[in-house]
């Protein structure tokens, strides 16, 4: 048992990022363990066969290895910003959630790393994800988050994959017609919450002094 839930996470990942965001969220202290991806550490290896961020260990051991499972383990917890979907709306939140995670991530992936999946021309799966952001503009004109008035879990949780596509080519996401979808996405950016999770961290290692987050 330790006295705060350890988090394994990397500072850029967007799963990760989701994670940190409803933990700062839900005002849950935790313990970071920041991760090299390519030197991963014995102790997270041993708590997480999959061994990818985040992962999180609670103080009694159990081990929440999916980034949407963590958000919903410190949302259920304490939710002071109301980030959890109203009475009837986590059917809705949860279907934009796998949306994000399904057809839009598998393309996302080819846009932004066509050499790793032998694709010459990233054009293709930029159009096909494009749908998707598509479809969260006209969400967004209609409501100035995803699931109603005000950012909640959904809006977190697909705001780290929107920025990641938005970030591969900048310029050409500048020039699209998804004026909501954009300055969603900015006030995001521009947000004290996202600052809050993206402080930069050196690498764990073991018998190092603990980083404790959202104090």
């Amino acid at each position: 048992m330790t006295q705060h839930p350890v988090l394994y996470s990397f500072r850029r990942c967007p799963y990760a990022m989701r994670a940190r965001l409803a933990l700062a969220a839900a005002e849950q202290t935790c313990e970071l363990r920041e991760v090299v991806l390519s030197r991963k550490p014995d102790e997270l290896r041993q708590v997480s066969a999959k061994a990818t961020v985040p992962v999180l260990v609670d103080i009694n051991g159990q081990v929440v290895e999916e980034s949407f499972d963590i958000m919903l383990w410190a949302l259920h917890r304490h939710d002071p910003m109301k980030w959890l979907p109203g009475d009837g709306a986590m059917a809705g939140a949860l279907q934009w959630v796998r949306r994000c995670d399904g057809e839009f991530k598998h393309q996302l992936d080819r846009y932004k790393y066509p050499s790793r999946f032998d694709i010459g021309d990233r054009c293709e799966p930029r159009q096909l994800a494009s749908s998707f952001l598509a479809d969260l503009n006209q969400h967004l004109g209609q409501s100035p988050c995803l699931t109603g008035g005000h950012w909640g879990m959904v809006d977190a949780a697909l705001a780290p994959f929107v920025r990641q596509f938005a970030h591969t080519d900048s310029g050409w996401f500048a020039s699209q017609s998804w004026p909501e979808l954009q300055a969603w996405l900015s006030a995001f950016e521009a947000s004290d919450l996202f600052k809050s999770i993206m402080t930069h961290h050196a690498p764990w290692h073991a018998g190092q002094q603990k980083i404790l987050l959202f104090t």
